[in-house]
Parts: C-alpha cells; structure tokens; sequence
C-alpha cells in the first residue's frame, strides 16, 4: 500500500524480520539483549546522576562521559524496545516516518558517540602532556563549545541522506531483513538511482570515523611519547592507567561499527546471520559496557556506585 500524495510515495509501514535464518532461536536470543538493554539504561542513568549531583566530578572528562551516556541512552532507547518486541512478539510492522526517524537517531548519534570518544581522546592528551595547563586550557566554556559542535556535526551530518530517502519513491517490496531501520537496508528498498545517497552516506561515515580516528590516534601517538619518557615505573603505570578505560570504549564501539558497515558495502558473502547479528551487538554491547567500564576503571564513580547498591551513604 502506498501513498500518493505527490512525486516521492511511500509505504505506509515497513516489516522488519528480526535475525533471519534463527526464528527458531529469536525468543531465547532477546533474552541476553534485553538483560543489556536493562544494564544499559540502569547504567547510564546512574552515570548521569553521580555526575550531575556530585560537583567534584564537574571537570571535562565527565562531562564528556556524562555526554557519552546521554547518547548511549538514545542509541538504546531508539532500538532495543521494537528489537525486543520483533524477537517475543513478532511485532514486525514499523511505521514509515517511525523508521526514518529510527534512522537518523541511529547514525546521529553513532556519530556524536565516535565525536565524544575523539573529545575524550583530546582530553587524555591534554591531562597527560600539559598537566599543568589542563584546567585552563580544557575550560568549561571550551568543554562546552566542544560539546555543542559534537552534537551539531551528528545532527547535521545526518540530516541530508535522511531528507533525500524521504523524498524517492519505494518498491512495492517493503520488508527489511534485520531488526531495526537503518540507511542502507531502508536504500534497498528505492526505486530509483541511489548513487547520490550511497555516495554521501559513505563521506559522512569516512568523514566522522575517519576523522575522530585520526584524532584519537594522534593523539594517544602524543601520549605515548610522553608516558615512556616519564622516568619512574609507577608514573608511566598511573599514566597507562588513566586511558585504559577510554581505549576499551573506542574498542567496543569501532569494532563492531567498521565490521557492520563495510560488511553492509562489501561484505556480499558473510552470511546474513553472522552480519545481523554484529549489527544487532553493534547497538547493544556499548551502551551495555561503557558504564560498566566506568564504574570499574574509574575511583571517582566507583566510590559513589558502590554505597549506592550496597544501601550505605559514600
């Protein structure tokens, strides 16, 4: 069924199958992805409450993180509950403007995810190079303006391949084989020359992975040089130390983001199964382990998270 309303009609609704090639299996499987969406959310809220609430952590790394949880809560909240009722209760309908919208959450705040990891990455630079400088070169007004431009080049960035779906005309074929809408499944489905759309779809995904790497490699290149020159064990250690969190978050977020994404592009024999299900892991293990990793790696946090399941006062 479509609607006609003028030059670029479009279905009414759309079918996501959930994982393909496992409906026997997709039940059980919702199981641990809805025990990581509860961490999840449980997680990154308490995140940003430690943070709000406790003045002492008012300082630029957890404000990036604070900024990191606020975007791992819409990543999840934008795909895990119709994730989870297409794998228990085979509700598969999606809504048309619904998908898209799914759409540009997705990749708006994937990217302002990849730019809070690039923030966190300038911030360990500054902290372990210019020690001395760090408070008045990172500001509250610099942390902020960073913030600001982080989230503007996720919403900005987004917007165009958004806008230019919405305005083609679809196949009769409305159904999309994986668990939630993303701009290359949704792409399969037009009928209509598409090589505009891939093609900006791929500079804005080379333009923000390919930047924040570069920044986030440079940077930890920099902290290297200056961690081995440090002349005592212990210092070197406690310099390691304060990035190891930062580097297992850039890892369980690129990893899976790169495989899933050049799989969508090139990856024509991975089978389906293999490719849904690291999409579906992509969306679920950061928002997943990112407090979590946190929460262990960081004594700030953990001095307060604690008490709190514990029932004591910090």
């Amino acid at each position: 069924m479509l609607d006609s309303g003028n030059s670029s009609s479009h279905p009414v609704s759309f079918i996501l199958l959930g994982i393909p090639g496992l409906e026997n299996s997709q039940f059980w499987i919702a199981f641990p992805l809805g025990a990581m969406y509860v961490v999840a959310i449980v997680g990154n809220i308490a995140v940003l409450h430690i943070i709000r609430t406790d003045h002492t952590l008012h300082e630029p790394m957890y404000l990036f993180l604070a900024m990191l949880a606020f975007a791992d809560l819409v990543l999840s909240s934008s795909t895990q509950p119709k994730m989870l009722a297409i794998l228990w209760f085979h509700a598969r309908e999606i809504e048309y403007h619904a998908c898209l919208i799914q759409v540009f959450f997705i990749h708006a705040f994937s990217s302002v995810e990849s730019g809070v990891l690039m923030a966190m990455a300038l911030d360990r630079y500054v902290a372990v190079c210019f020690p001395l400088r760090h408070p008045s070169i990172l500001t509250p007004s610099a942390v902020f303006k960073l913030e600001a431009a982080v989230m503007m080049r996720g919403l900005l960035w987004v917007s165009p391949f958004c806008f230019m779906v919405s305005r083609m005309p679809f196949c009769p074929n409305r159904v999309i084989p994986q668990s939630y809408c993303e701009h290359m499944a949704v792409l399969k489905l037009v009928c209509a020359d598409t090589r505009v759309n891939r093609a900006y779809g791929l500079f804005a995904a080379f333009s923000v992975i390919g930047f924040d790497i570069t920044v986030i490699s440079i940077s930890y290149v920099m902290i290297l040089r200056t961690v081995l020159g440090l002349p005592s064990g212990e210092a070197r250690l406690k310099a390691f130390g304060t990035c190891a969190s930062h580097i297992c978050v850039i890892l369980a977020l690129y990893i899976p983001a790169l495989f899933t994404f050049l799989t969508h592009r090139f990856g024509h024999h991975v089978p389906r199964v293999v490719h849904i299900m690291l999409a579906n892991l992509y969306l679920s293990v950061p928002p997943t382990l990112n407090p979590i990793i946190y929460a262990v790696r960081t004594k700030q946090i953990r001095d307060r998270v604690i008490p709190g399941c514990c029932g004591k006062d910090p």
